[in-house]
Parts: structure tokens; sequence; C-alpha cells
């Protein structure tokens, strides 16, 4: 996410300093056009506009609050547009300390995978203070189709866990459904092109159906390993409010067959294979080792 945010800013005349703990990335960076930091400290110092993307509550913490992170260098009235997926906790309480400094935190989560935001077809949930959101605007709108304000600060990330629960459920029905049609004995690319073009269609469907027709799902714009966060948080925000979500209940088992499964580090996708060796069509994968099959019912 961070690498196409920062070549669409590039692209659109902003002058882009970053960091990465990867230095391939800060290579890549460079060759863009942008300038790499040295910590996030020095990004913070020089840029009045920060955008961070995190893939966990620990990165997050180290990227902010390190002697060497956000905090430590961002001057009075920087705005930080924070787009993990993250518990709201956190943020809020990172919101305050920052507050404290004259910095201002934006919570603004992204809808889309990372495939999605290198072609710029993201949208940005964004909550917390109005006028620095309305400060922010073209920026949003330099690697965002869209930026929508969504109201006080953690509205955001409460919509975020809502589209999230959404995608969990969406993915699932469309592996389900590649499954059934390749138990029919139907070519998959052809029910992939006739069904994105009807009312059975989904977003999920569209970006993650060519994955499950090929059953390769090395290329990952989001990994199990990560998203199985993202269910750890909007099963805990859901518990908090006392409400039921039979459905992503259900469709989180298939989430933790594909960890079983060694698949960690594949797009989430890959859950197809878990259903397809569940059907009896078999557990091949690209890239799949030797594994133990599921467990499964006597009589199965």
């Amino acid at each position: 996410m961070g690498g196409a945010f920062a070549r669409h800013l590039i692209a659109a005349g902003y002058e882009v300093i970053g960091y990465d703990v990867v230095p391939a990335k800060l290579a890549q960076l460079r060759r863009r056009g942008g300038r790499a930091a040295s910590s996030c400290a020095e990004v913070a110092a020089r840029a009045r506009i920060v955008v961070t993307s995190l893939p966990d509550a620990a990165s997050f913490e180290r990227a902010f609050f390190d002697k060497r992170g956000i905090e430590a260098g961002a001057r009075r009235g920087t705005v930080v547009i924070e787009t993990s997926t993250l518990p709201l906790a956190l943020r809020e309480r990172a919101c305050t300390r920052l507050a404290r400094r004259g910095v201002t935190l934006l919570d603004c989560p992204i809808s889309g995978t990372g495939a999605q935001a290198q072609v710029r077809d993201i949208a940005v949930y964004a909550s917390g203070e109005r006028r620095a959101y309305s400060r922010c605007r073209r920026v949003f709108a330099a690697f965002a189709r869209a930026a929508h304000y969504v109201g006080e600060f953690g509205a955001g990330s409460k919509l975020k866990y809502i589209a999230n629960l959404l995608v969990t459920i969406h993915n699932l029905s469309a592996a389900e459904a590649m499954v059934l049609a390749e138990k029919a004995g139907l070519d998959l690319a052809l029910v992939y092109r006739v069904i994105r073009d009807g009312a059975g269609t989904s977003r999920m469907f569209e970006v993650r159906g060519p994955l499950m027709v090929a059953r390769d799902y090395a290329r990952a714009t989001m990994k199990v390993d990560v998203f199985s966060k993202d269910i750890d948080i909007i099963r805990s925000f859901a518990a908090a409010l006392d409400c039921p979500t039979p459905l992503f209940d259900a469709a989180t088992l298939f989430y933790a067959a594909a960890l079983a499964r060694g698949m960690a580090k594949r797009d989430t996708a890959s859950i197809h294979a878990v259903l397809r060796e569940l059907s009896g069509l078999g557990a091949g994968w690209r890239g799949a080792r030797g594994r133990r099959p599921l467990a499964r019912k006597a009589g199965q």
C-alpha cells in the first residue's frame, strides 16, 4: 500500500520522502523519484503531511513512538493520515498523545487491496478533525479513487471493520461458487467471465476470482496471516457490542484452515484451495508441498 501511495503522489507532482524497514522498498522509492529517509522521525520532521500504512499493532507502536518514531520528529501543525487496519483503542491513544504535541492524527483506513491501490482504485474512510481532513483532500485525491469524510475520530475504523466483515464473507462465497462450478464440470475461466457480468458478482469475486481460476495465490494482495489479524479485530469489535455475526463466524474457520495448510503468506483467495480439498477435488495449488489432508468426517 505505502509504495503505491508514494508512486501516485510523485506522479501527481508532490515531493515525497518516505521510510520503510525493508531497504529494497527505499531503493524502489528512490528509483521512482522520491527521497529515502533514515527513520520515521526524519519523515515527520521534513513533511507537513505524513501517510502511514502498517501491518500490525507492534509496527504501529514502533513507527510512532520509538525514539526515532513519528512523535520524535513531528512539528506542531503536522497532520498524520493513518491508513492501517488496527484496533481502535490503539489509534485513540495515539491521537491523544500526538495532540499534546500539536500533531493531528486522522483515522483513515483504506477500502481495497494492494492491487487496487496500484491502479488508484481504493477508497478512504476518513475520520477525525474536519479541518485537517479538508487540508488533506488533494493528497487523498492523488492516491485514491474516492475519499469519504465519515465523522468523528474512530468512525473510519468502525466502517473498515464492517467492510472487512463483508470481504471475509464475500471472499468465501466466491471460493464456494468456484468449487461448485468445478464440481459441475464447468470451465472456470468461463464461469469467471460470465458471473462477473451478472447479478451474482461481487468485488471480491472480481478481484480474487482470477487467482482461484489459476489456483495460484502467490501474488498476495492481502496475505492470510495479515488478514487473520483483521479477523481478530472484527471479532473483538462485534463481541464488545454484543452483536451476532453468524456468517462471519462461519467464514473465519476457512481462513484458519488456510493458515494450518501453510498458506500464511498466500493471498486470501487461497481459501479456495481449502474448499477444493474438502470437496474431494484435491489439495493442489501452485507452490504447495506435501501436506497432511484436512481432517474430514467419516464417510467424506
